[in-house]
């Protein structure tokens, strides 16, 4: 049976095609201004990237934010649900995974069976999220790519004590006139995520083998930052940032 996931986030769109277990590719784009039309074109070119028709799709699910602009899905589901099913295919020992998107952050922990027994997720501000780093790398004039690499060459982090993105981005602001060091306000930004991060999970309480899924997973420093707050060893997957539409494309077998 092959099956597809897509997943629409606030910053980008991704697509999953899988068949028999196994995954035949992927694909992510920005989602722009209408998430309609991401969800469609992530979805084609991905089809057309593995020369497949739409009609060899038997099934299509879809999440995100933006989950209920794609008329096409079969079926939608949550990306709390997808991301369990997502990061449980990747690995059946996960028990907990925190994903980063670009505008909310999750903790989810999982049984043996790869089924949700519990979840804290913060949607309420951007803080620890994408977008907040999004606007501290415009506040800086920094590529965002280049977030994790700058940042493990501190070694004396700035802080950052608002929690508030608008707050936060001017207290950077001042960091950069007092002359502070571009890497130490870059580690002391992912600090304050790792802490933001860190402490809305605790109202859980995470299990070993951890999962880091969403696109900020890519970003190393958050990575460093988050593990070392929460003194776990953290899985970081090539997949990390689709784990939520691969996860929508396992889900789409059960339909």
């Amino acid at each position: 049976m092959r099956t597809a996931g897509i997943d629409i986030g606030s910053i980008t769109a991704k697509a999953a095609i899988v068949e028999d277990g196994k995954i035949l590719g992927t694909k992510v784009i920005f989602t722009g201004y209408n998430a309609e039309a991401a969800g469609t074109k992530v979805y084609e070119e991905l089809l057309r990237e593995k020369s497949l028709d739409k009609s060899a799709v038997e099934k299509i699910v879809s999440t995100g934010y933006g989950r209920n602009s794609v008329n096409f899905a079969d079926k939608s589901f949550t990306e709390i649900m997808c991301h369990a099913a997502g990061a449980y295919h990747l690995d059946k020992k996960v028990r907990s995974i925190i994903d980063i998107g670009g505008q909310d952050s999750k903790a989810i922990l999982l049984d043996e069976h790869g089924k949700v027994k519990n979840f804290v997720m913060n949607d309420k501000c951007a803080a620890g999220t994408g977008r907040f780093l999004e606007v501290m790398a415009r506040a800086l004039e920094v590529d965002l790519d280049e977030f994790g690499e700058i940042s493990v060459k501190s070694e004396k982090p700035s802080k950052i004590s608002s929690l508030c993105t608008v707050f936060a981005e001017s207290e950077v602001i001042s960091l950069i006139a007092r002359g502070e060091k571009r890497k130490d306000i870059i580690a002391g930004i992912h600090e304050s995520i790792a802490s933001r991060v860190a402490s809305m999970s605790a109202r859980i309480g995470l299990i070993e083998p951890l999962m880091i899924t969403g696109g900020v997973a890519r970003n190393s420093g958050v990575v460093k930052a988050l593990g070392k707050k929460l003194n776990m060893k953290i899985e970081v997957l090539p997949y990390a940032q689709v784990t939520g539409a691969i996860g929508a494309a396992f889900l789409a077998t059960t339909l």
